[in-house]
C-alpha cells in the first residue's frame, strides 16, 4: 500500500472528516464500552479480551497499527507479539477476512484490536455513496461473522478522505503519526532505518503506520518492540490510547 499523506484518527461511533482537519486530535474522547465491544460468545467466534487498564493520560502511550492483512504473515506478527506487554490494532481488508478466520479470531483472543480498512481497499472518494458504505459494511459484516466483534475503527485506504466518505462510512477515521514507510524495506539496512525512524518520531500519544503483509516488518518487530519498551512506552490498541478522550463524529484524529 502506497502510503504517503498525512495521517488522521478516528474510532467507532464517529464520523469521517476531512482528512486535513487533524487539528481535532487534541479534544477529549470518550471510548466507552458499547454493544459491539462487548460481544456475547458466539460458537466460532472469538471472546474479545477486556481492554486492561492504561491510563494514557498519564502513561507514556504509543499505538502500533498494521494495514492491509490479514495475510501470510500475520499469524508470525501474532507469534511475535504474544510474550511482549504489546497491543496492537489491524486495519483489516474485508475480502481477506473469511479466508484467514483462525488468525483474525486470535487478533481478538490475544487481546489486540481490529479495524476496518474497507472490504477490497478501494480509492473511496471516487466511488457513489453506495459503494462506499458497501466497502465498510461488508467489512464490518465478515469481521463479525469470525469474531462476534464489529469494528469500531476506520481507516480509508491511502489516507485518501473526504466529508462524504466520513457521512457514509459513519465510523472514526484513525490515520497516523508516524509513518516510516516501511512497505519500501526490502534489505536489511532498509529496514533498520525503518526501527531507527519509528522509535526517533514516534512521541506520547503517538499512531505508528506499519504493514503485516510486509515479512521484513514482521520480523523487525521484536526489535522496535524492545526499543519501544526501554524508552518506557506502553503500547496500547487505538481504543485503549483515547480511553477517556471522546472522539467526536465526523473528526479524523491522528494522535491522542
Amino acid at each position: 500500500m502506497l502510503i504517503r499523506s498525512t495521517a488522521v484518527l478516528v474510532t467507532a461511533g464517529a464520523g469521517l472528516a476531512l482528512l486535513s482537519a487533524c487539528g481535532h486530535g487534541h479534544h477529549r474522547i470518550h471510548v466507552a464500552a458499547d454493544r459491539t465491544q462487548q460481544p456475547r460468545p458466539a460458537r466460532g467466534t472469538a471472546q474479545a479480551t477486556p481492554s486492561r487498564a492504561v491510563d494514557c493520560a498519564v502513561a507514556r502511550c504509543a499505538a502500533l497499527t498494521f494495514d492491509d492483512g490479514p495475510g501470510p504473515h500475520t499469524a508470525r506478527l501474532l507469534d511475535l507479539l504474544r510474550p511482549t506487554r504489546a497491543r496492537a490494532t489491524f486495519f483489516v481488508v474485508g475480502r481477506q477476512v473469511r479466508p484467514n478466520a483462525a488468525v483474525v479470531r486470535r487478533i481478538v483472543a490475544e487481546g489486540h484490536e481490529i479495524g476496518n480498512h474497507t472490504w477490497s481497499h478501494a480509492r473511496l472518494p471516487g466511488l457513489p455513496e453506495g459503494a462506499i458504505r458497501a466497502e465498510v459494511d461488508r467489512t464490518q459484516d465478515a469481521v463479525h461473522d469470525v469474531t462476534g466483534v464489529r469494528p469500531r475503527v476506520f481507516r480509508p485506504p491511502y489516507a485518501v478522505t473526504d466529508a462524504r466518505v466520513g457521512r457514509v462510512a459513519g465510523l472514526p477515521q484513525v490515520m497516523w503519526s508516524v509513518d516510516p514507510m516501511d512497505w519500501r524495506a526490502r534489505k536489511p539496512e532498509r529496514m533498520k532505518r525503518v526501527i531507527e525512524e519509528t522509535v526517533r518520531d514516534t512521541r506520547p500519544g503517538g499512531i505508528v503506520l506499519l504493514h503485516d503483509t510486509h515479512g521484513p516488518t514482521v520480523s523487525a518487530i521484536p526489535e522496535l518492540v524492545a526499543r519501544l519498551e526501554r524508552q518506557g512506552y506502553e503500547l496500547v490498541t487505538v481504543s485503549e490510547l483515547f480511553r477517556g478522550v471522546p472522539l467526536r463524529p465526523g473528526s479524523p484524529y491522528r494522535h491522542r
